[in-house]
């Protein structure tokens, strides 16, 4: 790095970006570490690094909060996005207010964006394999049709969007608990647990945005799977969180079809899709990403999941009030 990078931060304290915040405010030497600017809505994180943290209030539903916000920064790393609500609330954040960000960042001089995108915003259909370009778009809820939305506007600009399937550790509130939750009441292998799935840890990500704020270079408006390169089985999945969340693996064996049928995800479309995360491919080829950063995950699957492990045993116990987390 040629010189200290001066990074701005939205969605800092949300689930992957705090571990993005913490990536690039610990462990550094003092003398290179980067300056961080988190624009926060809610409420300042507790940061403690090597580095310069300067923390700015402000909303990307408020483009008037955001004036001056990317003054002095030469990287911009989007993290923020709401997930889950009305069309009109993620139409507020994910597209009208990604643009609110971007026109304060060019009107700044900024050239440098980074965007934490999703792979939601594909059809939910099978992909074995499918390279950056390949799946066809066809976001199915307000969430990821306002998130599409967004990275358009990004990638408009030209700047990078990487685009995650699941992501696990701890901060996750969605994809393990909603695996938990479709285990207890589906507690059996469908199609022998072959499916594969895209994953990648939170911290894991956050080494790779992380790594990716302080090059030299970035990718120009341009589109990058982000996971890890392998696909994850539904099998080694199911087994993992029960080994590692101490619950009781499944039992028996049913066809996608037949488990369908029983669990209503005909009729269901939030049902479907769950089901179609452990019965359907879902494999996204991330080789682009991990080639151009010459790297590799740290840790196997099994071992980088258990990194979280603690934490999701601490939720699950929550949501039940303490008690073990029922199976069966």
């Amino acid at each position: 790095m040629a010189s200290t990078r001066r990074i701005l931060i939205t969605g800092g304290t949300g689930f992957v970006g705090s571990h993005v915040t913490r990536r690039l405010t610990a462990g550094a030497d003092p003398a290179h570490a980067p300056h961080i600017r988190l624009l926060t809505h809610h409420r300042a994180p507790a940061v403690a690094g090597p580095g310069p943290v300067e923390i700015r209030r402000g909303s990307l539903t408020d483009p008037r909060s955001l004036r001056g916000v990317c003054d002095g920064v030469d990287t911009v790393l989007h993290l923020a996005s709401l997930i889950g609500g009305s069309p009109e609330d993620c139409a507020a954040v994910n597209d009208t207010g990604t643009g609110a960000l971007l026109a304060e960042a060019a009107r700044a001089g900024v050239e440098r964006i980074v965007q934490l995108g999703t792979t939601a915003v594909y059809r939910d259909e099978s992909a074995s394999g499918a390279k950056e370009g390949e799946p066809e778009l066809g976001p199915s809820s307000p969430t990821s049709v306002s998130r599409l939305a967004g990275e358009r506007r990004v990638l408009e600009a030209g700047g990078l969007v990487l685009r995650p399937h699941l992501v696990y550790g701890a901060g996750d509130v969605w994809v393990v608990p909603a695996l938990v939750d479709l285990l207890t009441a589906f507690p059996h292998w469908i199609d022998g647990g072959r499916a594969r799935t895209s994953m990648i840890g939170a911290h894991e990500l956050a080494r790779i945005v992380a790594a990716l704020a302080v090059r030299p270079e970035l990718p120009r408006a341009e589109v990058l799977h982000a996971s890890r390169p392998e696909p994850v089985t539904a099998r080694d999945l199911i087994e993992t969180v029960c080994r590692e969340l101490r619950l009781d693996p499944p039992r028996g064996e049913v066809t996608y079809a037949r488990a369908a049928a029983l669990t209503g995800a005909d009729h269901d479309g939030r049902v479907r899709r769950h089901l179609s995360l452990l019965a359907v491919d879902h494999w996204y080829d991330s080789s682009r990403l991990w080639q151009l950063l010459d790297t590799a995950p740290t840790n196997d699957f099994a071992r980088d999941f258990a990194v979280g492990a603690a934490w999701y045993r601490s939720h699950l116990a929550r949501r039940t009030g303490g008690e073990p987390f029922p199976t069966g």
